[in-house]
């Protein structure tokens, strides 16, 4: 079979799920990766043919996809501010959106260590670990520690990059209000579950089916509960005039900020995303008097 007939007969059959131009992509982003072929080798060389053995495992991956599971899954890795992850039903898939939190951890980061090494920096709600890993990959001399609930989460997380310094994890929590050991922390980062249960109608069957739900969703009548608790953690261990920064619900982003602006953090501001939607919340630790 050549490479070429099963693009097309992919596409198609991913109609039924997806737009034509995302069916595609999906079908272009699964050869190159199962392949190790580039996107436009259908285009060069047509003659491409699969093997028996490239076309059984092609055949039995979109016969995945057409169930509706995304295809991060089905190759077992998500790229992510350069870099792939690992990724399993367990976690949440990265989000574009998620790279831009990192980028402005990042300058937090930066901002505060004035040539000190060694910054203290704690992600809560971390899942397959893509931010934590990300800044400890940056900033190698950052003393970085994550928390999750999820113990299959954390056994994910623990094993991204066998090479090199690795984050803390730890096994907590958040909505209790863990105090996590070793003092204060430099910069905070969250992104937990903020989406709506009544936002459910709105989403994809490939989230609904296959995304853990315990790390997407909220209750209609408390949304902003994960938020109340990262303030408190904040309250607790963030050194003074240390920065945190959470990924937030584009539609709760006044009530999100009231939070910390309640709880009596500084510069509390909302943030855009790359659509200009509300989709961070920055705060910052009072500085000591």
């Amino acid at each position: 079979m050549r490479l070429t007939s099963f693009i097309q007969e992919g596409r198609e059959a991913l109609l039924a799920l997806y737009p034509a131009p995302e069916a595609g992509n999906i079908v272009t982003r699964l050869f190159t990766a199962r392949l190790g072929l580039a996107a436009h080798t259908p285009l060069v060389h047509p003659e491409t043919a699969l093997s028996p053995e490239e076309e059984k495992q092609l055949r039995a991956d979109l016969a995945r996809l057409l169930r509706g599971e995304p295809l991060q899954y089905v190759l077992g890795t998500a790229p992510f501010f350069g870099r792939d992850f690992k990724v399993s039903p367990a976690v949440l898939i990265p989000r574009p959106e998620t790279e831009l939190l990192v980028e402005k951890a990042l300058g937090c980061i930066d901002a505060l260590s004035a040539g000190r090494t060694g910054l203290r920096v704690l992600d809560l709600c971390t899942g397959s670990g893509c931010i934590a890993w990300t800044l400890l990959r940056e900033r190698p001399s950052l003393c970085m520690t994550a928390v999750d609930l999820s113990a299959e989460a954390l056994e994910l997380a623990r094993s991204q990059f066998p090479d090199g310094p690795s984050p803390h994890f730890v096994q907590a929590d958040v909505l209790a209000r863990p105090r996590i050991d070793g003092g204060a922390f430099d910069v905070m980062v969250s992104n937990p579950p903020y989406i709506l249960e009544g936002q459910k109608p709105e989403m994809r069957r490939n989230v609904l089916d296959f995304e853990p739900e315990m790390a997407l969703f909220v209750p209609d009548a408390d949304p902003l509960v994960f938020y109340r608790a990262i303030a408190d953690i904040a309250l607790q261990q963030l050194a003074p005039g240390g920065a945190g920064l959470v990924e937030i619900n584009d539609a709760l982003g006044p009530e999100t900020a009231r939070i910390f602006a309640e709880a009596g953090f500084s510069d509390v501001a909302l943030l855009p995303d790359l659509s200009g939607r509300d989709r961070f919340v920055q705060f910052f630790a009072p500085d000591a008097k």
